[in-house]
C-alpha cells in the first residue's frame, strides 16, 4: 500500500496550492466556502490535507478563485496521490508474476516509450538469463516469493509489443549499465549481444550515454518511463511513484529531451556496446 506518511506530505501539499489559490484570488475560506455552497470548515479541511478533494471540489475552488486552467492539474494530482507511492514489497508480496503481468494493459495500450534506464538494461530489451539474475537479486534483497521462472515468462512475453502493434520505443541507457555485471559472463555477454539485435528493429530507438560526457542539463537520473503524455513510472530503491501531473509529465519529458542530446546513437552506440563485450574477456 502507499506509504502512509508519504500520502499525507503530498496532501498537504496539494492543500498548499489550494490555499495559495485562494489567497492569490483575494477570498477567505469562508467567503469560498459560501460560494461553493460548504460548510465553514470544508476549505480548512481541505488546505491542510485531512480531506483530499473530489474532482468536483477542485473544479469549484479553481472557478470561484478565477483559476479555472489550473483545474486539470490539480485534478490529476489528487487522483494520483493514492497510488503515486507504492513500495516494492506490497507490488511483489503476491509474487514476481503477478507485478510484472500488472502491467501488461499500461504497455499494451502505450504508444509511445520513453524509457531512461541508469541501473540495469531496461526489461524489454532483456534476455531470459539476464531478467533471471536481476529477478533473483529482488528475491533475495526483499524476501518475495521465488516464483522467478514465471516471471520471466510473463516478460519475455511482454517482448512482442516490440514487434506488433503500434509502438514505438526511444530507449536511453547509460554506458556503465553496459560495463555493470548482472549475472555471470555469459549471461552478460548474451544479453550485450541480444541488446545490438532490438536496436536494429524499426521501432526501437536506441541512445547510450558514453561515459565521460559533457554532461551539460543532462544530468544521471533516476530510471524512469514515460508512458505517452499520460504517466511516468520512476523506480526507486524501495518503492516506485507513479506521475500523473501533466506540469511533472513534462519536467520528465524535458529531462528526457537533455539527456537524449548528449546521447550517441547507430554505429556510435553499436561501438560501445561492442566495447562492453569485448570487456568481458
Amino acid at each position: 500500500m502507499p506509504s502512509s506518511s508519504n500520502v499525507q506530505e503530498a496532501r498537504q501539499a496539494l492543500g498548499r496550492r489550494l490555499r495559495e489559490i485562494r489567497k492569490d484570488s483575494g477570498l477567505t475560506a469562508r467567503a469560498l466556502a459560501v460560494l461553493a455552497g460548504w460548510h465553514e470548515s470544508k476549505c480548512s479541511r481541505l488546505e491542510h490535507g485531512r480531506t483530499p478533494p473530489s474532482d468536483a471540489d477542485i473544479q469549484l475552488w479553481t472557478l470561484h478563485c478565477d483559476a479555472q486552467e489550473k483545474a486539470a492539474d490539480l485534478i490529476a494530482t489528487a487522483r494520483g496521490i493514492e497510488g503515486m507511492y507504492v513500495e516494492w514489497r506490497r507490488t511483489e508480496r503476491a509474487g514476481l508474476k503477478n507485478a510484472q503481468e500488472a502491467v501488461l494493459p499500461l504497455f499494451e495500450r502505450t504508444h509511445r516509450f520513453r524509457i531512461y534506464q541508469s541501473w540495469v538494461i531496461p526489461g524489454l530489451l532483456q534476455t531470459p538469463a539476464y531478467t533471471t539474475a536481476v529477478l533473483n537479486t529482488i528475491v533475495n534483497l526483499r524476501q518475495t516469493p521465488d516464483d522467478v521462472a514465471d516471471a520471466v515468462a510473463v516478460r519475455m512475453e511482454r517482448q512482442h509489443i516490440l514487434r506488433s502493434g503500434d509502438h514505438r520505443f526511444s530507449v536511453l541507457v547509460e554506458e556503465w549499465v553496459l560495463r555493470t555485471m548482472i549475472g555471470d559472463t555469459k549471461a552478460m555477454a548474451g544479453q550485450l549481444g541480444h541488446l545490438l539485435t532490438v536496436a536494429s528493429l524499426p521501432s526501437v530507438s536506441l541512445g547510450i550515454i558514453p561515459l565521460g560526457v559533457s554532461r551539460g542539463s543532462g544530468w544521471p537520473v533516476e530510471s524512469f518511463i514515460m508512458y505517452d503524455d499520460a504517466q511516468v513510472n520512476v523506480e526507486l530503491v524501495s518503492a516506485h511513484l507513479t506521475i500523473t501531473q501533466p506540469s511533472e509529465i513534462h519536467e520528465y519529458a524535458t529531462a528526457f529531451s537533455e539527456l537524449a542530446g548528449i546521447a550517441v546513437y547507430g554505429a556510435a552506440a553499436r561501438s560501445l556496446i561492442a566495447a562492453s563485450v569485448a570487456s568481458l574477456g
